[in-house]
């Protein structure tokens, strides 16, 4: 699946280092990106835990996307992230490292995702 990547672009966040923004109206609902990456054995910034033990490190845009306690999208567990609400242009894209912070992936899903 293909996604639309000038919804967004990195640039300078007041979270947290780099940040995901905005650059187009994202309506609520809307599936923003899919996160891509790699397995990953060791904690680290841009790994994301599946399950509580299985690693995956971040290799696209999505990366970049910081922590919220009032976030703006999530992430579900076939690693889509998409729009919780109206998102306007300028606006951080934020997802709550602090809610589930874990995805439920069966062992077959995790190895084709990676």
């Amino acid at each position: 699946m293909e996604f639309n990547t000038t919804m967004f672009e990195v640039r300078q966040s007041p979270i947290h280092g780099r940040g995901l923004f905005a650059t187009t109206f994202i309506p609520a609902d809307t599936v923003i990106g899919r996160i891509e990456g790699v397995p990953a054995r060791e904690d680290g910034p841009y790994v994301l835990w599946i399950d509580g033990r299985r690693g995956l490190e971040v290799t696209n845009e999505m990366r970049y996307i910081n922590h919220a306690a009032e976030p703006n999208a999530a992430y579900f567990d076939d690693l889509t992230v998409m729009a919780l609400c109206d998102i306007y242009p300028g606006d951080e894209i934020t997802h709550d490292y602090d809610g589930d912070g874990q995805l439920g992936q069966d062992e077959a899903e995790f190895e084709a995702m990676a």
